[in-house]
């Protein structure tokens, strides 16, 4: 999960550590790490906190097992809905 400065400070996350990833363009970036919790399916879940300058990103970690629709206009619906369990064979 990715979260703007601002947002990281009103909700008092942990600091962890910082990190760096390697962007498209090839450049280096170097970002704070915090320690969060959602309510996830109902349920409390610890999720690491990129701090990023930009709107708030999910990442996949957490929509594993989920299928995610996107209407994309402004005030589009973003449902998310949990996938049934696969058969063992």
């Amino acid at each position: 999960m990715s979260l703007p400065p601002a947002l990281i400070a009103l909700l008092r996350l942990s600091w962890r550590r910082r990190g760096r990833a390697l962007l498209a363009d090839g450049s280096e970036s170097v970002f704070d790490i915090y320690e969060g919790t959602v309510v996830w399916e109902g349920r409390p879940r610890r999720v690491v906190v990129d701090e990023a300058d930009t709107a708030p990103l999910l990442g996949m970690a957490l929509l594993e097992g989920h299928e995610l629709k996107v209407q994309v206009r402004s005030g589009g619906k973003v449902p998310i809905k949990v996938l049934p369990r696969r058969k063992s064979a």
